[in-house]
């Protein structure tokens, strides 16, 4: 069976902590900067792609009708703006072999 551990924050700091040498609260600012960063650029319309890792990419979805599966009354969806991650291919092998 296969442990469902989550990747924190905190984890990456940690990791960036160990690694690099940095303070923890230099570590954490790091990753809250290069988040942040990314957040702003989906925000601002940009997709993001991180090489070897992958692409978030956005999609503008049009208004569509929608039906209530327990009454059967269609409802509109109103257009909106969804993000997508595509995996590279060097995280799809990796994450394959486990």
């Amino acid at each position: 069976m296969r442990s469902m551990s989550t990747l924190t924050r905190a984890d990456l700091a940690d990791a960036i902590n160990r690694k690099m040498g940095l303070s923890r609260a230099e570590s954490l600012g790091l990753v809250e900067s290069i988040l942040g960063h990314m957040s702003d650029a989906l925000a601002g319309g940009e997709n993001v792609k991180i090489s070897g890792f992958g692409t978030f990419l956005l999609r503008d979805k049009a208004q569509r009708i929608g039906r209530n599966p327990k009454t059967g009354v269609e409802v509109p969806i109103t257009p909106r703006r969804v993000m997508t991650f595509r995996a590279s291919q060097m995280l799809k092998d990796r994450v394959a072999k486990g």
